[in-house]
């Protein structure tokens, strides 16, 4: 390996990069679902033979975090001996490196000269996989067979020809087989195209300097997570942040961080967190550790190639029967993007006083999920799953952005003119939540407002939206902001709706969303 050119190893690295971008372009630009159409709840990656991460595209974070474990995962239950070139395996469950089970995986094996050298894996947020309710979002389900399908690795493709038995059986269990039918098309479409590039670089480099290069790959990546974590003090550092409900009694879930750096090496001993809860905020230990990493390298302040090797020097700790450990049976939809956020700024809250310069305060670090769902006369169903943010917090040198997405998730919020085109709902407001930033040196940036009209006789409503009982928090003296707000007006009357439950809607309903304002930085300056 010390004989490979530094240079080929950087064309490789863009390469593969490039080819996962490819990959979720393929997917956005045929996918059938607004969802990943416009919102972009997708993501796309490089593994090598043994499924170590070596490629992702700009997509997001958690996502990409949990596919570092999906295929090293997978390969435990399905042996590589058993896949053939042409092959695509479908998957959900959690088990095998997952998340929530609304994010489908397609993994594509990749063969050259018969070798097996790399997979290709396209993710996405289907916007139903049966359950329960519609969309699968239960909030209070109390196992995950009440939310979802679960679905184990099977082949989607074989020797390159669709496995209509297994499509089957999939579609007559979602709500909206046509529109998964239109995504999983996309993500077998996205595969292949991964698998077109991976094997232009083997022709161009040779098979054997291309698998070479990537593991020099994970090795410099290595490299890079020690030098970051050695820049940090040695020490012992502890921070908690707290889910709205799902403790005791109701009360707020405990998210606990025990971090220890000694010379090299990080542990992030997350056992002390809650129990198990009675909802579906339990989360699996692959997004714990999905959120650790992405927590690391925030830490770091580098630009850092992310890849099996960073992994290498950080240890994750969780406990069995924790909310971040509750076995396979739990539910989890929310947990994905709920509870993994939590864990984010608990760790931030660890290292407030160790690196300031680097963290940004509490912000609007949830989906903030509105998932509208409206029965149609032939028995089929609409699904709108919108996502919403709110202010970012503030930084030691600026205040924080309004209206936007921070941390494991950046997708986008469906533009007005698709919603209204393809739904019986009308956006009737959408604007700045304003004075909703925390106060500080530097103010925490303001959360936003949308409102909709039902226009359906009925519509099945989901929420999904933290922060709105723990509010954002601020950093160095800085005040927290004003937490996420859903109301509904019916017949004249406004009241407050939770933000976790499932309601049904009728026509003329106005629900209204009121985004959370980002935490400040730094004690407010008086006016004297």
């Amino acid at each position: 390996m010390s004989r490979l050119d530094p240079f080929v190893i950087e064309v490789v690295r863009h390469g593969l990069s490039a080819a996962a971008e490819e990959m979720s372009l393929v997917m956005t630009r045929s996918a059938r679902s607004p969802l990943l159409r416009e919102a972009g709840d997708l993501s796309s990656a490089i593994t090598d033979g043994a499924g170590g991460l070596v490629g992702q595209g700009r997509d997001i974070p958690i996502h990409l975090g949990a596919m570092s474990y999906t295929i090293p995962e997978l390969l435990k239950v399905y042996p590589a001996a058993t896949m053939r070139e042409g092959d695509a395996i479908i998957y959900n469950v959690g088990a095998l490196g997952g998340n929530h089970l609304n994010d489908v995986k397609v993994a594509r094996p990749v063969f050259v000269g018969g070798n097996l050298v790399a997979f290709a894996v396209s993710l996405a947020h289907w916007p139903d996989v049966g359950g329960t309710w519609p969309g699968s979002y239960l909030s209070q389900a109390v196992d995950t067979y009440q939310e979802a399908i679960r679905i184990p690795p099977m082949p989607i493709v074989r020797a390159g020809q669709l496995d209509k038995p297994v499509l089957d059986f999939i579609l007559a269990n979602v709500r909206d087989p046509v529109s998964c039918e239109g995504d999983l098309l996309a993500q077998i479409a996205a595969t292949a195209a991964g698998e077109r590039r991976i094997q232009e670089m083997c022709a161009q480099f040779g098979v054997e300097a291309f698998e070479a290069m990537m593991a020099r790959l994970h090795d410099l990546s290595e490299a890079e997570m020690r030098a970051a974590i050695t820049e940090l003090p040695d020490g012992i550092y502890e921070g908690e942040d707290f889910l709205d409900d799902g403790g005791p009694n109701g009360e707020p879930a405990r998210i606990h961080v025990r971090i220890e750096i000694r010379g090299d090496e990080a542990t992030f001993d997350l056992s002390g967190s809650s129990d198990r809860v009675a909802n579906f905020c339990n989360t699996t230990p692959f997004i714990a550790a999905s959120a650790v990493v992405y927590a690391a390298r925030i830490m770091s302040g580098r630009e850092m190639q992310q890849n099996a090797g960073a992994l290498r020097p950080v240890t994750v700790i969780t406990r069995p029967g924790s909310i971040l450990d509750p076995g396979w049976r739990a539910a989890v939809a929310a947990g994905n993007h709920e509870t993994s956020m939590r864990i984010v700024d608990a760790v931030f809250r660890a290292m407030e006083n160790v690196i300031p310069e680097r963290l940004s305060a509490g912000g609007p670090a949830t989906s903030g999920l509105l998932a509208f769902a409206e029965p149609m006369p032939d028995q089929s169903w609409r699904m709108l799953y919108e996502v919403h943010g709110g202010g970012e917090g503030a930084r030691h040198d600026r205040d924080g952005c309004p209206a936007t997405r921070v941390h494991l998730t950046n997708t986008s919020n469906t533009p007005t003119e698709v919603i209204e085109a393809n739904y019986a709902i009308r956006v009737e407001r959408q604007a700045i939540r304003r004075g909703s930033g925390g106060a500080g040196r530097h103010r925490g940036g303001d959360g936003v407002i949308r409102s909709y009209r039902v226009l359906a006789p009925t519509m099945w409503l989901t929420s999904c939206v933290e922060r709105s009982v723990m509010p954002t928090y601020g950093l160095k003296g800085g005040e927290p902001g004003l937490p996420f707000r859903i109301t509904l007006e019916r017949d004249g009357k406004v009241e407050r709706i939770s933000g976790k439950t499932n309601m049904l809607l009728k026509a003329g309903d106005l629900v209204t969303l009121e985004g959370c304002g980002g935490g400040g930085f730094g004690a407010p300056v008086s006016a004297g």
